[in-house]
């Protein structure tokens, strides 16, 4: 029942001359329980005002907030309290709030012990921060309330702007409570505002474009006009600077039109379709800077009266631009027409209620901030469809150049794949008529002849092996562009493999008069895991080089180890010469077909891309390769390669060999049979011919399927099968060799001229024993012939290795 009198009370003000209220009363709007006085002369004392001759001039507002507008007048508040707690107990605190930051000046008066009202607080935001009682960007002032006693209190107002009174009583803890919905609100809305001009900042800085320059220097003005109007602007950025708190609204307000027009007229492009629009844009544009400049030099009452005028303006304006761009068929308008609709109901929402026709309530205080939070989101979304009706355009007027952009692309693509299998065909074509001239040569050696033919047989068979090398190297350099290449993990002795490099390399130097030194740490463990192949392929490009272009001195190969981290052991090898030295980049120096002197009259031959395939070989072994040079005194390669230690195997794994090599012959070349299986019938002669050197009985086919007959009528000791041949290609031919009856150990040999791809591993894979590349070599082939039939017993069960 009591609070059901208390209500009447609020909403019957008249029956009774204090609010009453008790110790469960959390908030209390006073708007309805005050009197108002006002001073229109604005001369009226606090003596003045509490005297009985002026007590009746004081009226019972019956409006929830206090909103005079715009008046040069002061406003006197009476307001009676009186606290009656249901339980006993002794004074307590209240806050009195006045929600309305931009008021110029406040006082509160409270009376004495004796009865006489004195000035207990003065403040506003003219006046310093500091002046404030509770630092809260709204006015806050704290009663001590005794129980069961009126207590009377005014409040005197003045402002050269909009006067708003939103007084509300509250108990500190639900004062505390309700903060947090307060500060959520604004906090999304000034978040939303930071968010997009980040956004359109960054957006700036990619594209270029000045709309959204002047939509950053738009919402950075909005967005500080704000902050200013909330309380946010005196309480954080300007606390001692009380006049800039009063000129920076009109001046944020002018600064908003005046960026907001030239926005309007930059993206709907205004002076294109609608010329007057146009020019009442440019007006508005010269209302913002005026009311920017009159912000700053005349009375804070007469700018602030302009802004809004200005304000008003501006956003009719530019909602009735948008309107016209619409109609003329402009699709960016669109989501500009709902941001200003947005923005425009929320500042006339607001506008109204500064202008006193309006109450100030929640929705209408924050109108303009929630109404610009919307504009600001959605005119982000307009700039976003501009982008993308731009990126539109510019994608119908480029689509032929990039359709003919495309096809020349594909036609240079074609070219460079035309090119690698134009050079990985000629090469390997070459392999076979290089196989058969360096093979007769070699049976020439088998014959007697007298000097003069024997040096005519040496020169052919040196130019024939070097022209093979360009061969092979041509071939390198195609299959590692391809990616066709990659590295193998196998055991080799390492000592095994630089003796070999010395053997090869240093006859070669010692012809030329220069010093060849080997130099291997013997610390270093001779047996490691690695690809021993490609490392002493990219080895012999070096020494080739430094033998090539070294005159008189030495060319010295040093291997040591560069590190040592559990089985890993990086090898650090240095091939350095005394030879005539570069200069060049690191760009140019291992570019393919790139010569130091590529002229008609240079002293050394060679193509170009030795050390193009040494930079590969490095890479694809996970190396490192670098140089250092000076002209006329000598080159020094580095190469690191990271190499591993074999694990431990079994004593059995270990002596198990990979060919069938022995000491002891079980067998004779004159009793053994072989099969070639060739196509080339230059290939096959050759091949024919180094068998019957050798002692062997000899039978050829031309392809597949006549071996695999000749198969089904007689048995032969081994196959000689060539991997490329029409009918049926090598490949095919083992797997349908092994399943004849009494073919399965039959020692196969490939033959092949790919000598750097994957056919080793295919070749053992299809069933195949052994691997010999092209051109086959005398003393290569006897010794391969030597381990797979001569050292073995006729009636021998040998499964082929898979390894």
């Amino acid at each position: 029942m009591r609070y059901l009198l208390l209500c009447l009370f609020c909403l019957m003000p008249g029956l009774a001359s204090a609010l009453v209220f008790d110790e469960h009363s959390r908030s209390l709007p006073l708007g309805q329980a005050i009197y108002v006085f006002e001073d229109v002369r604005g001369d009226a004392s606090i003596d003045d005002v509490a005297s009985p001759a002026l007590q009746g001039s004081f009226r019972l507002h019956d409006k929830p907030v206090l909103n005079a507008g715009y008046s040069r007048s002061v406003f006197w508040l009476r307001l009676d309290l009186e606290y009656q707690p249901q339980e006993a107990q002794g004074a307590r605190n209240w806050l009195l709030e006045l929600s309305y930051p931009p008021l110029d000046h406040i006082e509160l008066y409270l009376s004495d012990a004796e009865g006489r009202f004195q000035l207990a607080q003065r403040t506003g935001d003219a006046l310093p921060f500091d002046s404030r009682q509770i630092k809260q960007n709204n006015y806050l002032f704290e009663l001590n309330l005794q129980p069961e006693q009126v207590q009377r209190l005014y409040l005197r107002l003045e402002s050269q702007g909009s006067i708003q009174a939103p007084l509300t009583l509250w108990a500190p803890n639900a004062y505390l409570e309700d903060q947090p919905g307060r500060i959520y609100v604004l906090g999304i809305i000034y978040g939303v505002l930071l968010v997009m001009l980040v956004y359109n900042l960054f957006i700036f800085l990619s594209v270029r474009d000045t709309s959204y320059l002047y939509y950053i220097l738009y919402i950075a003005s909005f967005g500080l006009y704000q902050v200013s109007v909330n309380g946010a602007g005196i309480e954080y950025f300007w606390p001692n600077s009380p006049w800039w708190a009063n000129a920076a609204t009109p001046f944020l307000i002018g600064s908003a039109a005046l960026f907001g027009c030239q926005f309007a007229r930059s993206f709907l492009h205004t002076s294109e379709h609608s010329p007057w629009v146009d020019r009442g844009l440019m007006l508005l544009m010269g209302g913002g800077a005026l009311v920017m400049i009159l912000a700053l030099t005349i009375s804070y009452a007469t700018a602030l009266r302009l802004a809004t005028y200005l304000a008003l303006g501006f956003t009719v304006l530019i909602f009735s631009a948008g309107i016209l761009a619409w109609l003329r068929g402009m699709r960016v308008a669109r989501y500009f027409i709902f941001a200003w609709t947005a923005f425009l109901a929320g500042g006339i929402v607001n506008t109204l209620m500064v202008l006193g026709y309006l109450p100030n309530v929640f929705l209408t205080m924050y109108a303009s901030q929630i109404g610009s939070a919307l504009e600001v989101g959605l005119l982000s979304l307009a700039l976003a469809d501009r982008i993308n009706a731009m990126k539109e355009e510019r994608t119908r007027i480029l689509q032929d150049a990039g359709r003919k952009l495309e096809a020349l692309n594909q036609e240079l693509a074609d070219s460079n794949r035309f090119k690698d299998e134009f050079l990985a065909t000629v090469t390997h074509e070459l392999r076979t008529p290089m196989n058969g001239v360096i093979g007769s040569l070699e049976l020439m050696q088998t014959v007697k002849m007298d000097v003069e033919l024997e040096q005519y047989q040496k020169t052919a068979a040196a130019s024939a092996r070097d022209m093979m090398r360009m061969v092979n190297d041509i071939l390198a350099l195609t299959e590692l562009q391809a990616g066709k290449l990659y590295p193998r993990r196998e055991t080799f002795s390492l000592r095994g493999l630089f003796d070999g490099l010395r053997a090869q390399y240093a006859p070669r130097a010692e012809d030329k008069g220069l010093t060849f030194t080997l130099e291997l740490d013997d610390s270093l463990p001779d047996t490691l895991e690695g690809d021993a192949a490609k490392l002493a392929q990219a080895l012999g490009y070096l020494l080739d080089n430094a033998i090539k272009f070294t005159n008189e001195g030495r060319v010295t190969l040093q291997v040591g180890p560069g590190g040592h981290i559990g089985n890993n052991l990086p090898l650090s090898v240095l091939v350095s010469d005394t030879g005539i030295g570069f200069e060049l980049s690191d760009s140019h120096l291992y570019q393919r077909f790139h010569q130091l002197d590529g002229s008609m009259t240079r002293k050394y031959g060679g193509l170009g891309i030795g050390l193009a395939i040494c930079r590969h070989l490095v890479d694809l072994l996970g190396g490192a390769l670098e140089h250092e040079s000076v002209p006329g005194v000598g080159s020094r390669f580095r190469l690191d390669v990271p190499l591993t230690l074999p694990p431990q195997q079994p004593a059995s794994a270990m002596a198990r060999p990979l060919r069938r090599t022995g000491t002891v012959l079980q067998r004779q070349a004159q009793q053994c049979t072989v099969l070639i299986v060739e196509d080339n019938a230059i290939n096959q002669l050759v091949t024919r011919g180094m068998l019957l050197k050798l002692g062997y009985r000899v039978r050829t086919a031309d392809n597949g399927a006549e071996a695999l007959e000749l198969l089904r009528q007689e048995s032969v000791d081994a196959v000689l099968l060539d991997c490329q041949m029409p009918v049926m290609d090598g490949f095919a031919t083992c797997r349908a060799l092994r399943a004849l009856p009494g073919c399965a150990d039959v020692p196969v040999l490939a033959i092949t001229a790919h000598s750097h791809s994957g056919d080793r591993e295919r070749c053992l894979a299809a069933g195949m024993s052994d691997y010999l590349a092209k051109p086959v070599k005398f003393d290569e082939l006897r010794v391969l012939l030597h381990d797979w039939v001569l050292c073995r017993p006729a009636s021998a069960s040998i499964i082929p290795d898979s390894v």
